[in-house]
């Protein structure tokens, strides 16, 4: 059931933009390959040890949608936006770190024993607005063309964790927060795959390499409508610095191929 629910939302978010094919829209393929810091309820926030140790890689593909193809019109919205339509595959080994585990007690052993996973895919669309005119870029090679980019993504997502203390779960193995029920879960922690809708904003910068590619660094960050995509989430009502949901930062590099022009 899950996986049929999963196709009948890809094919509610795709089919509407196919359409656009028919009705002489320009297409653009690229890749790009990502770093990416999972800001999750592993570790002590804000620790850059933290963030640089929990990053994880991903790998995107894009099909751009230009509407300013073969049109003289001119128009601000053909000039400058693109539907940016995205199909993406992430990983990341998760970890605790920071003060809590450099303690010499019990629960810090256990924090520091515990050992995490997310991956998941994504797909969806956003509009990306281009600074710069789109046909003024296309048509000057060694020229850039900053953008901004903001749309919904569908994700599936799967989850561990586990401890090299034993199962997790118990008084012996598991830090006293994660033990306390929450948000319908017997525990803090769950080993699961689930669905989860997220936001992205892109910043980034696409390089006029030659007539038919570009080359694009690309600067992400999403935001989950879930806080257990990392396998995490103690009690809100009982540990407060448990604040928001998952969220992630990326950066990435790419490239980009004209089908037509």
């Amino acid at each position: 059931m899950n996986k049929l629910k999963i196709i009948v939302l890809l094919l509610l978010i795709t089919l509407p933009f196919s359409s656009f094919s028919q009705r002489g829209i320009s297409h653009s393929l690229g890749v790009i390959a990502e770093a990416i810091q999972f800001r999750s309820d592993y570790g002590q926030r804000d620790n850059t040890r933290n963030n640089y140790n929990n990053t994880g890689l991903g790998i995107a593909f894009i099909d751009y949608m230009s509407f300013s193809y073969n049109d003289n019109s001119n128009s601000y919205f053909k000039e400058h936006f693109k539907i940016r339509n995205q199909f993406s595959y992430s990983k990341t080994y998760l970890q605790h770190y920071g003060e809590w585990v450099e303690k010499n007690s019990i629960s810090s052993k256990q924090l520091k024993a515990m050992r995490g996973s997310t991956q998941f895919v994504s797909l969806g669309s956003q509009f990306e607005y281009n600074f710069k005119h789109i046909h003024d870029f296309e048509n000057t090679i060694g020229s850039f063309n900053p953008y901004i980019a903001i749309g919904p993504q569908i994700n599936y997502y799967t989850a561990t964790a586990t401890s090299e203390l034993g199962e997790l779960g118990n008084v012996i193995t598991t830090y006293p927060k994660y033990l306390v029920p929450s948000d319908g879960r017997p525990h803090g922690f769950s080993n699961e795959s689930n669905m989860v809708y997220s936001i992205a904003l892109n910043l980034g910068i696409h390089y006029k390499l030659t007539r038919m590619s570009d080359l694009v660094l690309d600067l992400r960050a999403q935001y989950f409508g879930s806080d257990w995509v990392d396998g995490l989430n103690p009690n809100k009502d009982l540990f407060k610095e448990n604040k928001g949901n998952d969220w992630l930062t990326s950066i990435g590099i790419g490239y980009v191929f004209y089908l037509e022009k």
